[in-house]
């Protein structure tokens, strides 16, 4: 039995939402460095991506850890911020640092719409 004000302890799926989550949120901020680097004005889309992916995923990394009770809506709404950004990333192709973090971001997604449709 738990004491009144406790959390429970986080589930297994959500612990690793939340290192999906951080894990996105650290490789695109890599991958913004990596743009700042490069420059060009076709770089400021990537970019934002980038931008609303990193805040995203740490926002709602945040809220899952604190079991706010609109962690399924940040979920579904950090899932298609992460599919933007993945999109993003995939137009430079050749690029190693981006391929990785489109693939940090899917893996996030697809985690996020499953916690988006579980009950936190």
């Amino acid at each position: 039995m738990t004491q009144p004000g406790t959390m429970t302890a986080m589930s297994k799926e959500m612990q690793d939402c939340v290192d999906a989550c951080m894990t996105c949120h650290n490789v695109c901020e890599e991958a913004m460095s990596s743009c700042m680097q490069m420059g060009g004005q076709a770089q400021m889309q990537i970019m934002r991506a980038l931008m609303d992916c990193s805040e995203m995923t740490r926002c709602c990394a945040d809220m899952m850890m604190r079991r706010s009770p609109m962690s399924a809506e940040m979920c579904a709404m950090c899932a298609k911020a992460c599919d933007m950004c993945a999109e993003a990333c995939m137009s430079m192709p050749d690029d190693k640092m981006m391929m990785r973090c489109a693939e940090a971001c899917r893996r996030c997604a697809e985690m996020c719409r499953t916690m988006a449709g579980a009950r936190m």
